[in-house]
């Protein structure tokens, strides 16, 4: 399938299944409220009775549950898009769940390898060691009481030393993270692609298959796919955010437009992984 052509369809998709995405809006607003209502029990256990410490568990097992079940439903719409059946997944309570305690392992295996090597170039850049030199000297600082009422001149009070090597080190620390996240965040898609259509976690975490799939899927058609997803959801948020900071009921809009997203972004890779499906 051609790339315009997995973005188009994609986009369109979700309006061809208004029932399904009405279903997983009032699911993500439902979790929404257990967990308000979690948070404000947690309050009231604190402040008045431990016993609310109960209706805390319930109520976060409540959203962590349906937080399963939604993530194995986004993997449902991806395997819909290898299929390519023009009709979303229904929603199977069991299955969704199952499905998406596996995403979630999967998440967390991939991600352990940037994560572990994002910590080692923390390390060598001195990250701790700035940040704690930078953090003293501000610390130092804020005792003048002129310069703490301008956080300017806590800042230029700081020594250029300091200043530098706390820079540096964030930013050397911080580009290495953002391309692992991209990188791994593709091979994660594969993964996640391999689990629709398999329903396996082993394929799941078969990292080097899952790498391996995208040459076989095309690494320029990968990676222009997965721009054009990034820049699209980029914009729609951006704009989405302009409008809510401009009329602030607007902001409602984002129960909608998330959720839409969501389904475009699975159903997009669904497709792009057809080709070899």
């Amino acid at each position: 399938m051609e790339i315009l052509d997995i973005i188009k369809e994609s986009f369109i998709f979700p309006t061809k299944n208004l029932d399904k995405l009405a279903i997983y809006i009032v699911l993500l607003f439902v979790i929404g409220l257990l967990s308000f209502g979690g948070a404000l029990s947690i309050y009231y256990a604190v402040q008045e009775s431990s016993v609310y410490m109960i209706l805390v568990a319930i109520l976060f097992i409540m959203s962590i549950v349906l937080g399963f079940l939604i993530t194995g439903y986004q993997v449902g719409i991806l395997k819909s898009g290898i299929d390519m059946d023009d009709e979303a997944p229904g929603f199977d309570w069991k299955n969704d769940i199952i499905t998406g305690i596996k995403m979630v392992i999967a998440n967390i295996v991939y991600m352990i390898i940037p994560a572990i090597i994002i910590g080692i170039v923390a390390l060598i850049t001195n990250v701790p060691g700035n940040v704690l030199q930078f953090s003293q000297e501000i610390a130092a600082n804020s005792a003048n009481v002129t310069a703490a009422a301008n956080s300017t001149g806590v800042l230029a009070s700081v020594s250029e030393p300091t200043m530098a090597a706390f820079g540096t080190s964030i930013a050397i620390t911080a580009m290495v993270a953002f391309v692992l996240i991209i990188i791994f965040s593709i091979f994660l898609s594969m993964g996640e692609a391999r689990l629709a259509k398999t329903g396996s976690l082993g394929e799941a975490l078969n990292i080097p298959e899952a790498i391996r799939d995208i040459p076989r899927i095309g690494v320029g058609k990968v990676i222009a796919v997965f721009i054009l997803i990034f820049v699209i959801i980029a914009v729609i948020q951006a704009i989405l955010n302009t409008l809510s900071a401009a009329i602030p009921p607007l902001a409602i809009l984002s129960i909608i437009v998330t959720p839409y997203l969501t389904f475009f972004s699975s159903r997009a890779w669904g497709l792009l992984y057809s080709d070899i499906a």
